[in-house]
């Protein structure tokens, strides 16, 4: 019996009634959301610790999701090829390195390579995996109930992130995530054994390694161009810009180059199907209907998080003021109401369709965006930001416990591992674009409110606010008031023109991350159209009776 005929006969006999697979696969979904969230609240320990700005950090966090939203579809292939539980322990191994040698990282370089690179590919073959290996491991009821536990494992790793990493940032050092993720990696691989290998039927497909590069190219592009749009400008050039075509940004080329290529990867893949060879992915799939609008809303709930998540840490540490363990603290409720919703998402779910409980988690997730907004003043009102991050929780735990399982039930087993890699691109896409997109809100509205600010004061001589004009005009930092009154100071402004300038700074900032959020309830509300294809018939009475017996097993 070969290798790959023992992977097929295998997972036949997984007991589905056990769920110690289900320990392992929750464990690594977990790690590999940590650090995404964790990093978040640790923006300033980065920056102060690399001497770098914001900017560069705002750059490695994005480069985190993109390395995975590149190589997602890749990783999952790789699973078909190899064997799922083969490739999900051989990334679990590479997690392993990069977060290694993140933990002991002298400079921004090392930082990205171990964190950014090493860890991005290493989930983009684990994630893949690890959807295949619980849809091989558990079925019916106890299938349904898996994906609800690891949606709402990822939104508690996401939302506890901030709380961890606060406290190791504030007590010990951000460093302390990294190797706290080597030692539960371990235990992970320990626990592997238990996982059953997921089915595979058939010859193994050959990669596409054409595809690989186009997709990965486009993507990369698209993303690239729409982080460094605060700093080149979306369409009217900055001085920042390296060159501008016919006049106009580097922004707009790079972003039209990256859809040219992904264009170009589509038309490559159904070339290999007409011919009979393997694609990197099967863009059939993306004609199920249910299927494509599981990997939008994925899309959007993770941008939406995601941008967030970057926006809510600058407020709380460089406007208000908070250490890292604060700033964990302030968004805890985030944590607690996603996981509650998530598992409440499961139960719901035998009474109510898909597309009912996901209109409502977007839904809320648009209110918790504008209570948010609502909260972003000078002193933090405790009560009402608080509640905001509530309702922000809600409505993500509701999303995140109903699409993975839309889109694994969308397509048989052996379509679950192209699925897969759809799905968690389109899940990294949206974060490294949320991430990305509202920071590069944030960072131009910055800039526009501050130069206007200073142009209307009249407390501020039309000289000097020519001068902060031309400094801004590539744009500029997202820095504490403390470092603005600094900098005024050390080029000889006088009293009252600093104080000028960082009250019209102050006042930037805030209104700068009011955009970002207004952006978010903007999404959140648009993404309402894209969810008519979503699943919209309730169960039946014997489904929900199977789904709580399921629920009991």
């Amino acid at each position: 019996m070969t290798a790959r005929e023992s992977q097929e006969v295998q997972p036949g006999s997984a007991p589905t009634t056990s769920w110690l697979p289900l320990v392992a696969l929750a464990l690594a979904q977990f790690v590999m959301v940590l650090d995404q969230s964790a990093m978040n609240v640790s923006i300033s320990a980065l920056v102060a610790d690399f001497d770098t700005t914001v900017t560069t950090i705002q750059a490695v966090i994005t480069l985190y999701c993109l390395v995975m939203a590149m190589f997602m579809l890749t990783g999952g292939k790789i699973g078909d090829i190899i064997g799922r539980r083969r490739t999900f322990v051989v990334g679990l191994v590479i997690y392993a390195c990069g977060s290694a040698l993140t933990a002991v990282a002298p400079t921004v370089a090392i930082l990205t390579l171990g964190w950014s690179i090493l860890e991005g590919l290493g989930a983009a073959l684990v994630l893949p995996a690890m959807v295949a290996l619980i849809a091989g491991n558990f079925e019916g009821a106890s299938r349904k109930v898996a994906y609800a536990v690891i949606g709402g494992v990822a939104g508690a790793g996401i939302a506890v992130g901030p709380i961890l990493g606060g406290w190791a940032t504030t007590e010990y050092s951000w460093r302390i995530i990294f190797a706290g993720e080597v030692l539960l990696v371990a235990l992970i691989l320990v626990m592997t054994p238990k996982v059953a290998d997921a089915a595979m039927t058939g010859p193994a497909p050959k990669l596409d390694i054409v595809g690989t590069a186009l997709s990965a190219a486009g993507l990369g592009l698209v993303v690239l161009g729409v982080l460094q749009s605060s700093t080149w400008g979306w369409v009217r050039p900055k001085d920042d810009s390296p060159v501008t075509p016919f006049g106009f940004s580097l922004t707009v080329f790079v972003i039209g180059f990256g859809v040219f290529l992904l264009w170009a990867f589509t038309v490559w893949q159904r070339r290999l199907e007409s011919r009979g060879r393997d694609p990197l992915v099967h863009l059939a799939l993306l004609k199920v209907a249910p299927l494509r609008s599981g990997l939008i809303g994925l899309f959007i709930q993770n941008l939406i998080l995601m941008g967030v998540f970057f926006t809510i840490p600058l407020y709380l540490q460089l406007v208000i003021g908070l250490d890292a363990l604060q700033t964990g603290l302030q968004m805890l409720p985030v944590s607690i109401t996603m996981f509650l919703a998530s598992a409440a998402g499961s139960r719901l779910s035998g009474r109510y369709s898909v597309r009912s409980i996901v209109r409502v988690g977007l839904a809320t997730a648009a209110v918790a965006a504008a209570l948010l907004m609502a909260t972003i003043e000078p002193e933090l009102d405790n009560p009402d930001f608080r509640l905001s991050m509530a309702v922000l929780g809600v409505g993500m735990g509701l999303i995140a416990s109903q699409l993975g399982n839309v889109v694994q039930s969308s397509v048989d087993a052996s379509g679950r591992g192209e699925a897969g890699g759809l799905q968690f691109t389109g899940q990294q896409l949206g974060s490294s674009l949320g991430v990305a997109l509202l920071g590069a809100i944030v960072l131009s509205g910055l800039t526009s409110s501050f130069v206007d600010n200073i142009s209307s004061d009249e407390r501020i001589s039309s000289a000097v606010s020519e001068q902060v004009g031309v400094a801004a005009g590539s744009g500029i930092d997202f820095v504490s008031a403390d470092q603005v009154e600094a900098a005024a100071q050390e080029t000889g402004l006088d009293e009252p023109t600093t104080a000028a300038l960082v009250d019209d700074y102050e006042s930037a900032q805030l209104q700068a991350l009011k955009t970002g959020l207004l952006a978010a309830t903007f999404l959140a509300l648009i993404s309402l159209a894209f969810t008519r294809d979503l699943p919209h018939q309730v169960p039946q009475r014997e489904d929900v009776a199977e789904t709580a017996a399921g629920r009991h097993a």
